[in-house]
């Protein structure tokens, strides 16, 4: 049994929901030795979140960023919390919805995601600038 933990700096985007799989696995190519294991994806952010949902049609990342945007409102006489401006607290609250890890499986040097499958950084700043993953995986 073998750990391999690195940090990785995932480039800055816009707010949105972004697939971001591929970047991650070409910034962590350690993983390529893991033939059997679990992959723990962790963001060292509170105004941004990680998820996993389907990778295939764009709409659904239209449709994540219109009903969170509807379900937590940028309107700063909501919120005390508002020293960054209008996307300050209502990102921390939606981070906190969605939550800041996600766990993989790894089977053969990748991560075993169904087919429809991908992980997302969800940036709910409107400039969020450069994220940090710490990226834990234990196997074979």
């Amino acid at each position: 049994m073998i750990t391999v933990q690195k940090e990785i700096t995932l480039s800055a985007k816009p707010r949105g929901f972004h697939l971001i799989t591929r970047e991650v696995l070409e910034k962590f190519p350690e993983i390529q030795s893991i033939k059997t294991g679990v992959a723990h994806i962790f963001i060292q952010h509170t105004s941004a979140g990680l998820t996993i949902n389907e990778n295939a049609d764009p709409s659904v990342r239209r449709d994540f960023e219109s009903h969170f945007s509807r379900m937590v409102p940028e309107d700063e006489s909501l919120f005390k919390h508002t020293l960054e401006g209008p996307d300050d607290m209502t990102s921390h609250i939606k981070s906190s919805l969605l939550g800041h890890s996600v766990t993989v499986p790894v089977t053969n040097g990748s991560f075993n995601l169904g087919t429809w499958q991908g992980i997302y950084l969800c940036e709910h700043r409107n400039r969020g600038g450069i994220r940090r993953l710490v990226i834990t995986v234990t196997g074979e």
